[in-house]
């Protein structure tokens, strides 16, 4: 409908009082059913770039991306000191809770590793019991008596920095970054947090540390992932972590 006037008549209209007189000629006619919302396309034709609305009325974000970091293990909670999630850092699907028995393979295989990288130790301590004299004292005791040489002194010093840096470099910087000891990563297990994702160097180090707490009472720490839901250690509790049998690795947001 023109705003400057009547519309121009049209000779196929009757004449008022025929038979067949519309008064609302078609281009007046609304449509039928529900109203619809004005098109704010001067060109009649959709906007491609308008912004769709979300049931609350704020526009939605056509280039949002459902976010891997906000999965969790089921009935984990949320960890309220776990630091922001990394770019750099894996994220995991989720296989389920790895068992004692797996946790305790992961466990043996590392220090199987562990014993062959301090093997520098084994040979010192040999030479050293070679060595070694034994010697009776007035009151007719029997001691064994130890004669270090500089040889056995440097193979043990050097065992012990390779046994050293071999835990460092594999249950601190390896498992951070990666999710994963040697040993977790010949069983398929990884170590992470409550958003499925790498703990990081320095966390897994703290955990390390940690690890005193599941030796008080008895050990007890260790055991209770036997009987936990979440198989958790009392280490693990504290930082949050949970190990589990990764099924892939899910994509980074980037």
């Amino acid at each position: 409908m023109s705003q400057y006037g009547p519309p121009p008549d049209d000779p196929s209209q009757p004449e008022p009082g025929q038979e067949g007189y519309n008064p609302y000629p078609p281009q007046w006619e609304q449509p039928s059913g529900p109203p619809q919302p004005p098109n704010p396309s001067p060109y009649g034709e959709p906007n491609p770039y308008a912004q769709q609305q979300t049931p609350y009325g704020a526009p939605a974000n056509p280039y949002a991306q459902p976010g891997a970091y906000g999965q969790q293990p089921p009935g984990a909670p949320a960890n309220p000191y776990a630091p922001t999630a990394r770019p750099d850092r894996p994220v995991f699907g989720f296989g389920g809770y790895a068992g004692w028995f797996t946790r305790v393979g992961a466990f043996l295989i590392d220090q199987v590793l562990g014993l062959v990288a301090g093997f520098p130790i084994w040979i010192g301590y040999a030479l050293l019991f070679a060595d070694a004299t034994t010697r009776t004292d007035p009151d007719g005791t029997k001691r064994v008596v130890f004669h270090p040489t500089a040889t056995t002194t440097a193979l043990i010093w050097i065992g012990v920095l390779t046994s050293l840096a071999f835990f460092v470099w594999n249950l601190c910087i390896r498992q951070g970054r990666t999710g994963a000891s040697y040993g977790k990563s010949v069983l398929a297990v990884r170590l992470v947090n409550s958003d499925l994702q790498a703990i990081g160097p320095g966390w897994s180090f703290l955990r390390q540390i940690l690890h005193i707490v599941d030796t008080l009472p008895c050990y007890l720490g260790y055991l209770w992932p036997i009987w936990d839901s979440r198989k958790q250690t009392f280490s693990d509790k504290i930082m949050h972590t949970f190990v589990i049998h990764a099924t892939e690795r899910v994509q980074r947001p980037y």
